[in-house]
């Protein structure tokens, strides 16, 4: 291993894992999974947009270190997490005849994840799995943690597993192939560890938002560990999501409701509606009291410099009113015995979760919004 790759683990008991992180790990993909084959062969589940860039790379890899492999290209998009594509999946996982102890490779973004990691906690009752994310969202977020699903038309990852990969490989150099709106999309949940816990590392990005923008490679890679280890020691606490675990859905309660809202479409992309969300938690902690209206303008300016949606009227085309994204609401999966779960904050770095949120002062903020924009 180079010096210029940094390794984060994932502390779970027989289960635990390593993240890698740096340059042309894609290249390298072959030398690091190797050790974890029972025999030299996986299969690759990746997307038709990923494959332009990163697949030849990957399969070139794979053929230098003796390992067999086969491939199948999903369409690209949040329309890929459905049943349907799943069970195609699944079902060719079984004919390409990939055995327990055989490794699935996802290779691409928090899609390719979540779908790729489902599959393969069901096919033959569970496959091994690794991740190669290719986006900043997926490296810092949906790769690290064992959460794999697919949306339903009730709404967001409501049907899933907690399955985690053996290895993420997260390769900044695929970083340099995103559009700058894909790439801050990920961003924002980066900014999400620092308004969690960590108000140094948010003051560290709002004075170097511009460097990670730019493709400053240290910068980068700098933010991503920073982020993996502050998932990585939350999840190692609670794994399941029964209690601590929910302080990593800041800003999500909301940002689920709106890409429901908009279809998962292009509309709002998860990043954006997350950036959106933490807003408004901010907004709503403001409103209840909680929080200092000074962090909750601090939190939007980032946002907003970053080139990331803040507010309801940032999103094209109609939305529901109060009522009816309340109602999106409460298909979230943390809903217990009803009531919504919220993490709200009592100011940058102070996120906490709630069940205690009254419905009319929600109602009232989201229809002030409305009136406002």
């Amino acid at each position: 291993m180079t010096a210029e790759i940094k390794k984060v683990r994932v502390e779970l008991e027989d289960r635990a894992y390593d993240i890698l992180v740096g340059p042309k790990l894609i290249a390298d993909a072959g030398a690091h999974l190797k050790p974890l084959l029972r025999r030299s062969r996986v299969a690759i589940v990746t997307d038709a947009t990923v494959a332009g860039f990163h697949l030849a790379t990957l399969q070139a890899s794979l053929d230098a270190n003796g390992i067999k492999h086969d491939t199948i290209i999903m369409p690209a998009g949040e329309a890929t997490k459905r049943f349907s594509e799943l069970q195609r999946v699944t079902e060719w996982i079984l004919e390409t005849g990939i055995e327990r102890g055989d490794l699935v490779i996802a290779l691409g973004g928090g899609v390719m994840g979540d779908l790729t990691g489902f599959a393969a906690s069901i096919a033959r009752r569970g496959v091994d799995f690794a991740q190669i994310p290719t986006t900043l969202l997926s490296q810092v977020d949906s790769s690290v943690g064992g959460k794999t699903g697919i949306n339903t038309t009730q709404g967001k990852n409501l049907v899933g597993a907690f399955y985690q990969p053996r290895l993420v490989l997260a390769d900044t150099s695929a970083l340099e192939t995103l559009p700058m709106r894909e790439l801050m999309a990920g961003y924002a949940e980066v900014v999400k560890y620092g308004l969690i816990n960590d108000r140094p590392f948010f003051d560290w990005l709002e004075t170097n938002l511009d460097a990670i923008k730019e493709g400053d490679v240290a910068a980068r890679t700098y933010a991503i560990v920073k982020s993996c280890e502050a998932k990585a020691r939350i999840v190692a606490m609670d794994e399941r999501e029964s209690n601590v675990r929910a302080l990593l859905n800041l800003g999500h309660t909301f940002g689920h409701a709106l890409e429901a809202a908009t279809g998962f479409s292009q509309r709002l992309v998860h990043g954006e509606g997350v950036a959106i969300g933490m807003a408004l938690a901010f907004d709503l902690s403001v409103k209840l009291g909680l929080c200092a209206g000074q962090d909750a303008l601090r939190v939007s300016r980032h946002l907003a410099r970053a080139g990331l949606p803040n507010k309801l009227s940032d999103i094209s085309g109609t939305l529901p009113d109060a009522d009816g994204l309340i109602a999106l609401m409460g298909q979230d999966k943390k809903v217990q015995d009803g009531k919504l779960t919220f993490i709200l904050a009592r100011g940058i770095g102070e996120a906490f979760i709630t069940r205690d949120v009254d419905t009319n002062a929600l109602r009232e903020l989201l229809s002030q919004r409305e009136a406002a924009e």
